[in-house]
């Protein structure tokens, strides 16, 4: 009997599930909305739905040896969703309890949805071989999960790694944390919309974005305005990299990686913002870890990669 796990991935808009063997092979998919009430018993009871509808379309049994499920806020000690900004359901919502009442797998875990896809790259992807590396999720925010020694850093309390909230300007940039200058506010495809209207204003230089309002801008505009050679996008993947170079130098002194590896939305970029990164993280490197850390894109696919990493927690917490 073929071995699966089931991977959930919790997003502010929608709620992706898969079952997926042992081999990374997605088996199953299925998927709903993440619903909009604010009481979460109401949401649960529709994931319980949806994972015992994924489970009885099998034609063939398959053993079934976990669940995984990465979520925004996800405390991998206590099994919770903690005070998640973009889901509506607010507070402390006990997502493994519940799952736990209703399932009787083996494993049933739960972590945020960096540290998910770290595991994923670990299990599935590029850092296989890896003991100790750093994934950087680039997309509407910018998440971290650090493994140092083969096992995911979580801290005493759940919650450690939060890369992307650590500070480049105590006075730079509102953040949706309530604090300013995190390097999300810089990094993240939101944020390089921001250094782009920012350049507008100081540079002169023609533009293909100057006619696109801010509402309209997406990082894919201002990724192909760069391969066009449009002077003001390549200033702005220049700009992103310098400062993501700097707080990746900052995040080598702590751990010394091995690689790190960028995904999401942004690293979809390739070159535009692979090259500017690391050619500042090693200006800004301490000489004794020049030369030494590898920046790679994720060899997850980017389309199956939520449900892949929530997956391959259940596989983690089994080996």
């Amino acid at each position: 009997m073929k071995k699966a796990a089931i991977g959930i991935d919790i997003g502010g808009t929608n709620t992706i599930l898969g079952v997926v063997d042992m081999d990374g092979n997605i088996l199953k998919r299925n998927s709903m909305p993440t619903k909009t009430e604010s009481d979460y018993h109401s949401y649960m009871d529709s994931l319980v739905e949806l994972i015992n509808d994924t489970i009885s379309s099998f034609e063939d049994a398959v053993d079934i040896r976990g669940i995984g499920v990465g979520a925004p806020n996800g405390n991998y000690y206590n099994g919770t969703i903690e005070f998640a900004p973009n889901l509506n359901f607010q507070g402390v919502v006990p997502v493994v309890d519940f799952l736990k009442e209703k399932f009787d797998f083996e494993i049933i875990v739960l972590t945020n949805d960096a540290n998910a896809a770290a595991i994923g790259e670990m299990i599935y992807g590029g850092a296989k071989e890896m003991r100790d590396f750093i994934m950087i999720t680039l997309g509407t925010g910018v998440g971290s999960g650090i493994v140092v020694n083969g096992e995911m850093v979580y801290g005493h309390d759940g919650f450690a790694g939060e890369i992307g909230h650590t500070i480049v300007d105590p006075n730079g940039r509102e953040c949706g944390c309530g604090r300013r200058g995190c390097l999300e506010t810089y990094t993240s495809a939101p944020g390089i919309k921001r250094t782009v209207f920012e350049l507008l204003s100081e540079m002169n230089e023609s533009s293909i974005l100057r006619t696109v309002s801010f509402e309209d801008l997406s990082a894919k505009m201002i990724d192909k305005a760069a391969r066009d050679g449009d002077v003001i996008a390549k200033e702005a993947f220049d700009y992103t990299g310098d400062i993501l170079g700097l707080k990746l130098a900052d995040a080598v002194a702590h751990t010394s990686p091995e690689a790190i590896f960028l995904f999401g939305g942004l690293a979809q970029a390739g070159e535009l913002i692979f090259e500017p990164v690391v050619h500042y993280m090693e200006e800004h490197m301490l000489n004794i870890y020049k030369n030494k850390v590898k920046v790679l894109p994720s060899e997850l696919p980017p389309g199956d990669a939520a449900i892949l990493g929530s997956s391959a927690l259940v596989w983690k917490e089994l080996a």
